[in-house]
Formats: structure tokens, C-alpha cells, sequence
């Protein structure tokens, strides 16, 4: 039987009947006898439920917009006419009604906006800056105290990575390398003829290979291909709760996970960053080859001649330090992993933003500090 509410006013006092069916079967036609009486239930209203029939949540949504959050509560107490589960459900959702989250407060001035998303963005920033800083202290400990001991050491795990971060990532690293140094050349000789100086489009390839490129462009690729790599490595393994496994049997994640990793890309680094740097010089040397008639003999010459030993040696420090950030960046997002596919998938793009993002800062400083320096 639908449900109904009958209001009935006496001299003194007025009384409220409910019974029947309240159910989200009858919704629509209860809603609009609830819509009728809500302005018409003063606060002395009695309310008689004895009648009541079926009960759900949608019927109880409705009793609570008809009498309110505190008859509601009196109703499902325990002098109420009702059985233990009728008064447990309205208990209930009357709970859930009453901690329910107030609507969002409308849109404030644009200017208010904009510096509350600065605001926001800058706190964001600054939580990553300060969580990057302390992984990075939890990595150099355990790095200090495993050095210290040899038998502590997972060469397995390290081979293998590194066969994964330097090995396979020659084939890439070289060919790109390779174009952009015949890029490069094409540029300067291109700019140089103009001004009879083409011969300085070798030292334009040499110091830009050996100072800035090489290991740029190397730890750009391997900011994309490697951190990529641990944080879904790493992630996956938190989706699936081995990380908490690990520290259930009472071994470090830090050491098992993040180590060999970083150890291993701390290898790879400088080894891809040599190979990019002789891949662009000779993309350098073939187009001055073929484009400039320089012959790869006076090419090499003329590197000898001009070029110092301290570019290379400034190129070649940079890739260590990139190599420690790339690696504990990607393995750091990794452990930030919530445990979804949709948060492996978030973390991962965060590590190879982040990655880039500080090896391009990271390079920009130190080019700075060279400068200043004379070096």
C-alpha cells in the first residue's frame, strides 16, 4: 500500500499521521505530499508512526525532509512504535543525512582565483622539492651503510639493470645524438659561410658535444626511457603490496628496490654520455664532409687543435649528478603509487616531468657556474 501523511489540527495541538508503504515505488508521489506539508509541521506536532508500512532509504530521505533531523532521531530512539531494524535503518541514514558535505560555495573574484591556484601550486611544488630532498637523504644512508658492507651488495640486480638503462639505450642514444650533431652542423655552416668562417663549424660542434649536448641529450632520453621504467617497476610492485611484503620480512625496500637502480644508471650515465658525445661529433664530421669539404682528418685536427681537455671533463661531471636525480626521482614516484593502474599511469608521467625538468635547471646552473668560473 503507497504510502501517506495525514496532518490533522485539533484546538490545542496537531498530529501528524504516517503510514503505508514509504519506498522509492511510491518516491513521486510521496515527494509531492512531503513538498506539501513541510511548511505546515509546526515544532508541537506530534508525529504517529504506528501505522508504518515498508521502509527503505529512499522513504527514509523523505521522513527526514518532512520532520527533520531531530523528530527523525526521536523516531528511531527507543520509546519509538517502530521494530529494532526500522529504527536502525532510520538511525542510519539519518546520520549519513546529517554529517552530508554543504555544497560548494560559488565562485569568487577572478583575481582571488588566480592567486589561490598560485597559492596551491607553489605549496605543491614546494611538498615535492621537500619529499625529493628527503628520499634523497634516505637513499645516501643506506648507500653508506651497504658500502660498508660488500656482502650486502646486489651485483645481480645491478648487472641487470644495468644491462637495461645502458645497453639497450645505446641504439637510441646514438642515432639521435648522431642527427643532431649533423643538425648542428648544417646550422653552422649555414650561419658561419656568411661570414667566411666556416671553419668554425667545428668548434661549434665540438663544445656544443662535449659541454652541453652530449649530456643533455642523453639524460633527456634516458629521463623518458629509464625513470619511466622504475616508477612503473616500483609502482606495480606497490599496487600489488610486495613493497609491503618486503618490509614484512624485515628487509629495506630502499636497498632492495632503489640501490642497485640508481647504481646502476650512475654507471650507465656516463657511458651513454660518451657514446653521445662521439655520435655527434661524427654527425658533425660527416656534414662537414660532404657540405663544407672539410675532410674528416683536418676535422679531427682542428678539434685537437682548439678544443680543451677541460669541455669534456665538464660534460662528463654533469652525468653522474643527472644520473642520481633521474634515478631517485623515477624510483621515489614509484613508492607514491595509491595501488591503482590509473595512479601507476599519473606517477609515471610525474616522473619523467619532473626528471627533465630538473636535469634542464639542474644543466642551466651548472652552465652558469662554469661561466662564472672560466671554466
Amino acid at each position: 500500500m503507497m504510502g501517506s501523511a495525514d496532518l490533522s489540527r485539533a484546538a490545542d495541538a496537531s498530529r501528524l499521521v504516517l503510514s503505508g508503504d514509504w519506498t522509492l515505488a511510491h518516491y513521486r508521489p510521496l515527494a509531492g505530499r512531503v513538498a506539501a506539508l513541510r511548511g505546515q509541521i509546526e515544532a508541537g506536532t506530534q508525529v504517529d508512526a504506528a501505522a508504518l508500512g515498508a521502509l527503505d532509504t529512499a522513504g527514509v530521505a523523505l521522513l527526514h525532509e518532512l520532520l527533520g533531523a531531530e523528530r527523525l532521531q526521536r523516531l528511531a530512539g527507543a520509546g519509538s512504535p517502530l521494530g529494532a531494524e526500522r529504527r536502525a535503518l532510520l538511525a542510519t541514514v539519518s546520520d549519513a543525512l546529517a554529517t552530508e558535505p554543504s555544497p560548494p560555495a560559488g565562485s569568487g573574484h577572478a583575481l582571488g582565483d588566480v592567486l589561490e591556484h598560485v597559492g596551491q601550486t607553489m605549496t605543491t611544488f614546494w611538498s615535492h622539492v621537500v619529499g625529493i630532498a628527503g628520499f634523497i637523504g634516505i637513499t645516501l644512508e643506506t648507500a653508506f651503510a651497504v658500502l660498508l658492507r660488500p656482502r650486502r651488495w646486489r651485483v645481480t640486480s645491478l648487472v641487470a639493470n644495468l644491462e637495461r638503462t645502458a645497453l639497450d639505450a645505446v641504439p637510441i642514444v646514438a642515432l639521435l645524438t648522431f642527427l643532431v650533431g649533423a643538425v648542428v652542423a648544417f646550422l653552422g655552416a649555414t650561419v658561419l659561410a656568411a661570414f667566411g668562417a666556416s671553419i668554425f663549424t667545428v668548434d661549434l660542434i665540438a663544445y656544443s658535444f662535449l659541454r652541453e649536448f652530449g649530456v643533455l641529450l642523453t639524460a633527456i632520453i634516458v629521463a623518458g626511457r629509464t625513470a619511466s621504467s622504475f616508477t612503473a617497476q616500483i609502482g606495480s610492485m606497490r599496487a600489488n603490496e610486495e613493497v609491503d611484503a618486503i618490509r614484512v620480512l624485515g628487509l629495506d625496500p630502499v636497498e632492495l628496490l632503489v640501490l642497485p637502480r640508481v647504481a646502476a644508471l650512475l654507471l650507465a650515465l656516463p657511458m651513454l654520455t660518451f657514446v653521445a658525445m662521439i655520435s655527434g661529433i661524427v654527425g658533425g664530421m660527416l656534414v662537414c664532409a660532404t657540405k663544407l669539404d672539410i675532410s674528416p682528418v683536418m676535422f679531427l685536427s682542428v678539434i685537437e687543435n682548439n678544443v680543451g681537455l677541460n669541455h669534456f671533463l665538464v660534460g662528463m661531471a654533469k652525468a653522474p649528478i643527472f644520473a642520481f636525480l633521474i634515478g631517485v626521482i623515477g624510483c621515489l614516484e614509484g613508492f607514491r603509487v595509491s595501488g591503482s593502474a590509473q595512479s601507476v599511469g599519473e606517477h609515471t608521467t610525474s616522473a619523467v616531468v619532473q626528471s627533465i625538468f630538473t636535469v634542464i635547471v639542474v644543466d642551466a646552473v651548472a652552465a652558469l657556474f662554469c661561466m662564472e668560473m672560466g671554466w
